[in-house]
């Protein structure tokens, strides 16, 4: 009988929590295949994005809700860094709300929607928002799910591009773990040459977590009340999903939060007190290093934490000094890990740990309001 964080297969199925555990554990398998997926259509894709991105001040928003949106907050640092089209991150439940701003009708607008099940009503409204708004508008689709509405939207539709992730990715557990990570990895290897820095990873992943999964558990199992990540740059919207995994998995019963180490001193720090965990995912970068270094040796120095702990890079990771936005692939497995021993010490059902139904794997319960204002078709 295989096993998943160390426990046997028959007992996660036994407590309906064997596909979180195994959708955490086949990530790096999927970052390598989501990368051939990329490949096989690069130049169909490169020609595709080449109609809207080579007009005049074109833009990129990538948009997403709930941890779809997160993607983006966390690669468009990056992709701002290599790419000559400005990008930005606006979450498919703001376009919807406040279209008018976040878009402009003669700003070319790239819009890439995250989702994994491609059927959520925010993701289909912020595709026909951005059609209202924008006079050049174009798609592109990253989904986990074949069937979805996203995905469906793209066939016989020049103006749309679907890229489907590996199969598995399509999480059969309610949390968002190997679609949010293939999802990332997929956005940068569209925009830039990744395919190294993303396989360097995956080996580190599968090479150093077994041996942290004792350490990660033993966190896990602290007496919180809350968590909180901190993460500057790309590693700011790892740390936002983090939280909102820890969230999720404890189902509220451990509140997550998030901030940038510079921000949290600006009042978040407030919230710190002997339940309150504190996890950095420490930056490579040498010039962020000193501000990370500075709030550890100042929130130690404070003894009002229950804990406070920055994530270790393996030396293999270490020594490719990739950037952040790799290193967060590992620290975002670290996290998820973390998620499930916490559920699991609660006693959670980790796949569904809402089984009352508040919140659902696809959100429900939500009314899209017709958008008329500023219609370019008016």
């Amino acid at each position: 009988m295989s096993n998943y964080l160390k426990i046997d297969e028959s007992i996660l199925q036994s407590k309906n929590s064997f596909w979180t555990a195994k959708e955490i554990m086949q990530q790096p398998m999927s970052w390598r295949e989501t990368l051939d997926l990329v490949s096989a259509v690069r130049d169909q894709l490169d020609d595709w994005l080449s109609d809207i991105l080579e007009q005049p001040n074109a833009q990129i928003i990538f948009t997403g809700a709930g941890t779809s949106a997160y993607v983006g907050e966390a690669v468009v640092g990056y992709l701002n860094q290599h790419i000559s089209t400005p990008c930005r991150s606006v979450s498919s439940t703001e376009l919807v709300a406040c279209p008018e701003q976040y878009l402009q009708k003669d700003t070319p607008t790239l819009l890439v929607s995250f989702a994994r099940s491609g059927n959520s009503p925010e993701s289909v409204a912020a595709v026909d928002v951005v059609n209202q708004s924008v006079r050049s508008a174009a798609h592109l689709f990253i989904t986990c799910n074949s069937e979805g509405a996203l995905n469906k939207q793209a066939v016989d539709n020049q103006k749309c591009f679907s890229l489907l992730m590996p199969e598995q990715t399509l999480d059969k557990s309610f949390a968002m773990t190997s679609s949010f990570t293939s999802m990332l990895v997929a956005s940068l290897a569209v925009f830039s040459n990744v395919d190294d820095a993303v396989i360097a990873t995956a080996a580190s992943v599968e090479q150093a977590i077994p041996e942290m999964l004792s350490e990660l558990k033993v966190l896990a199992e602290l007496p919180m009340q809350r968590l909180v990540y901190l993460g500057a740059g790309s590693l700011k919207g790892y740390a936002q999903e983090s939280a909102l995994k820890l969230l999720e998995l404890s189902a509220g019963q451990v509140m997550g939060y998030f901030e940038s180490p510079l921000g949290f001193r600006h009042g978040p720090k407030s919230l710190v007190d002997e339940y309150t965990l504190i996890i950095l995912f420490g930056a490579l970068n040498a010039h962020t290093q000193q501000y990370d270094k500075d709030l550890l040796t100042e929130l130690n120095d404070d003894k009002k934490a229950l804990a406070v702990k920055a994530l270790s890079l393996p030396d293999s990771l270490v020594n490719k000094q990739l950037d952040d936005v790799f290193n967060g692939l590992f620290y975002m497995v670290c996290a998820q890990i973390i998620s499930f021993y916490k559920a699991w010490q609660l006693g959670i059902t980790v796949d569904n740990p809402c089984p009352t139904g508040e919140v659902n794997r696809v959100v429900q319960g939500v009314t899209i309001y017709p958008f008329t204002q500023g219609d370019i078709n008016d």
